[in-house]
């Protein structure tokens, strides 16, 4: 890759002094950030350097998006009913297409969620499990140019579909792990379901093996109030203050949700410096008490180690790292709590604080001289930047996703003039409706509108009686 100058920008960096350089220049130099200075001194730095014009615009990090499932549920946007819960959504709906996704319709999904993720700012996507075709969502994610982790599901719970014994499961995760690459834009991690469906052996066996990988490692943790009263059937303890019995948290281990939280939990996470996924959205979507429960903030307020995540698109319907921080600062102000969650670091959940919780803080979530570069340009043009107020605030209430213009991931342009360039998007829309046609048909369901959907032809002859 050639050199490249994005060009008088106000760039927030989200440096340790959290810096804004207004009218800056980034010199961008193979994959990584070389130089921010002054168009000038970095045109005499980098001559030939080709170049992004951003004067007006604002420039921010690429955002992280630390949970968000891309298989299947692209396919089927905004079709399960939102008046069902949460158990009857997942095994009326996603485990019936789970089993008759094949695998090109897991690469067509995971390339519509990139880029959609990439057209609103997200440069790295945490995949938190995908069923049977891991291997292709790697390749779905990579040919839009979005940076990931990806990895299997996997559970040993008798009677479930997919399930298998501890060591099989195991020996899966660490095939799809050695069958990405060690290093790039997408690697693998080892990925569990969590909940009730994994046995101790399971779980202590998918730590040993993140650690001997060298990689990290995620599991769904009570969203809602399930797992704590499954745990109490099966141990008699919470769920949280059971993995530390097994030894298994710790700064691998990201957990997905973590919503319904004891004191004790709260301290056990905190302790051993495991990571969380919020996905404020998502709870919202399906009504699994948030604002009830929530010890996120807590976690926040305490140095703990929080991402932001989006989950699925029909749970939060669309990956928007700064909604969820939007929902995440939001609710919590709500609560009339001491101390709310301001608006800068909501912004930093998404961006330099995320990083951080996916182990990859040295790497990303901030524009420093060293670091990848994941850049996004928004376009200060729109009217949500009429006229420019504090960028902090900005950011986080204004609704500002909608301004992406441009996006960078490793230094490689993947959206220019808010079109990606690795994806023909006419030739991905037909695919998706065809294949979302077929996929409904092979697993039997038969999605009802809310609305009466018929052709305008019913209408003219209606008009002439």
């Amino acid at each position: 890759m050639t050199d490249l100058l994005i060009v008088g920008g106000d760039v927030v960096t989200m440096d340790s002094a959290r810096r804004v350089l207004t009218g800056a220049t980034v010199a961008v130099s193979g994959d990584g950030i070389a130089a921010l200075g002054t168009a000038e001194d970095l045109r005499a730095r980098f001559p030939g350097a080709r170049e992004i014009e951003a004067s007006g615009c604002v420039v921010i990090p690429g955002l992280i998006d630390a949970h968000q499932h891309t298989t299947v549920d692209p396919l089927v946007r905004s079709m399960i009913p939102d008046h069902i819960g949460s158990q009857e959504s997942i095994f009326d709906w996603i485990v019936p297409l789970h089993a008759h996704a094949d695998g090109d319709d897991d690469e067509l999904a995971a390339t519509i969620t990139a880029v959609e993720c990439l057209s609103r700012g997200i440069t790295t996507v945490l995949e938190p499990g995908t069923v049977a075709y891991p291997e292709r969502v790697a390749a779905g994610l990579g040919a839009a140019g979005i940076r990931a982790r990806v990895g299997g599901w996997g559970w040993d719970a008798e009677g479930v579909p997919f399930g298998a014994p501890a060591d099989e499961v195991l020996a899966r995760q660490e095939d799809i792990v050695r069958s990405l690459p060690v290093t790039g834009p997408v690697t693998g991690w080892v990925t569990l379901v969590g909940h009730d469906l994994a046995s101790d052996e399971l779980f202590a066996g998918a730590a040993s093996l993140a650690e001997r990988l060298d990689t990290g490692l995620t599991w769904h943790i009570s969203p809602g109030p399930a797992d704590v009263e499954a745990y109490a059937l099966r141990c008699a303890r919470r769920p949280v203050v059971h993995f530390r019995e097994l030894g298994v948290l710790g700064p691998r281990l990201l957990l997905g949700h973590a919503v319904w939280l004891d004191d004790a939990e709260v301290d056990a996470i905190l302790e051993t410096r495991t990571a969380v996924a919020a996905c404020p959205g998502a709870y919202l979507r399906l009504a699994q008490g948030y604002t009830r429960a929530s010890r996120h903030a807590e976690l926040v307020r305490r140095g703990g180690r929080v991402a932001l995540g989006c989950d699925a698109h029909n749970a939060g319907d669309a990956p928007d790292v700064l909604l969820a921080a939007y929902l995440f600062a939001g609710l919590e102000r709500d609560r009339d709590l001491p101390d709310p969650v301001r608006a800068e670091q909501a912004f930093a959940l998404a961006t330099i604080d995320g990083a951080r919780a996916i182990g990859l803080g040295d790497r990303i979530g901030s524009l420093e001289v060293g670091k990848a570069a994941d850049i996004v340009v928004l376009d200060a043009r729109d009217p949500a930047w009429t006229p420019r107020g504090d960028l902090a605030r900005q950011l986080v209430w204004g609704h500002v996703s909608r301004t992406v213009r441009d996006v960078l991931v490793g230094g490689r342009v993947v959206v220019r003039d808010r079109r990606p360039t690795g994806v023909d998007l006419a030739v991905v829309a037909a695919a998706a409706a065809e294949r979302s046609a077929a996929l409904l048909r092979r697993a039997g369901i038969a999605p009802r509108p809310t609305w009466p959907t018929e052709p305008v032809g019913h209408l003219a002859k209606e008009t002439t009686r």
